[in-house]
């Protein structure tokens, strides 16, 4: 017979398999949508113009929602799910989600190529980025103060940049300046990858 403590641990152990499961199945949708992007711009690549700009930010996204699924390996830190952490987590999957199909619309008929379409839907785009930002940071302090501390000050630096590199490129549609953008996102993501899972 188990006692009372080794219940509540058995039952948390299983909700946090079910919540696993869930985010694996919208992660899934995420790396198909990007795949299947990629694909179709192989397949038709005079329909589906390719852009440096939009390409770059499809392949950043995909190594942001191969980190996400990394990160959220750590949800066993959380001692006690309620159903507003599950919704939350569920919710900050779904973000990422609704980042690919923006990248990846059904069809292109209205816009020449990928890039203009890009521009024309930024604010859409990097206002959902934004969100994932601030998502993160609710993220990481729900596994605990000292999970969250133990990045350093690198953590709060990494969320600065990222939030003022959205809402710059929010408001510009000149290409050299989101191409900067882009480039030093994807380099100082993979740097901070670099140093935050060095020794794991």
């Amino acid at each position: 017979m188990m006692i009372p403590s080794q219940v509540a641990t058995h039952a948390n152990s299983d909700l946090y398999f079910h919540i696993r499961m869930v985010v694996s199945m919208i992660v899934s949708l995420c790396i198909t949508t990007l795949l299947g992007g990629f694909a179709r711009i192989v397949q038709h690549p005079r329909r589906d113009l390719a852009s440096a700009l939009h390409l770059g930010w499809a392949v950043s996204l995909l190594l942001w929602v191969i980190h996400f699924w990394w990160w959220e390996f750590r949800l066993t830190m959380i001692p006690q799910w309620y159903f507003g952490t599950y919704f939350f987590v569920i919710l900050y999957a779904v973000l990422y989600y609704f980042l690919c199909t923006l990248l990846f619309p059904a069809e292109l008929k209205e816009y020449p190529n990928y890039e203009v379409y890009f521009l024309s839907r930024r604010k859409w785009f990097f206002g959902f980025l934004m969100a994932t930002f601030v998502a993160d940071v609710i993220d990481t302090r729900i596994k605990g103060a000292e999970y969250l501390h133990s990045f350093g000050m690198e953590y709060p630096i990494r969320i600065a940049l990222n939030l003022a590199l959205c809402l710059v490129g929010m408001f510009t549609k000149n290409r050299r300046i989101q191409l900067t953008l882009l480039t030093v996102s994807l380099l100082y993501h993979i740097y901070f990858i670099e140093m935050a899972y060095a020794t794991q």
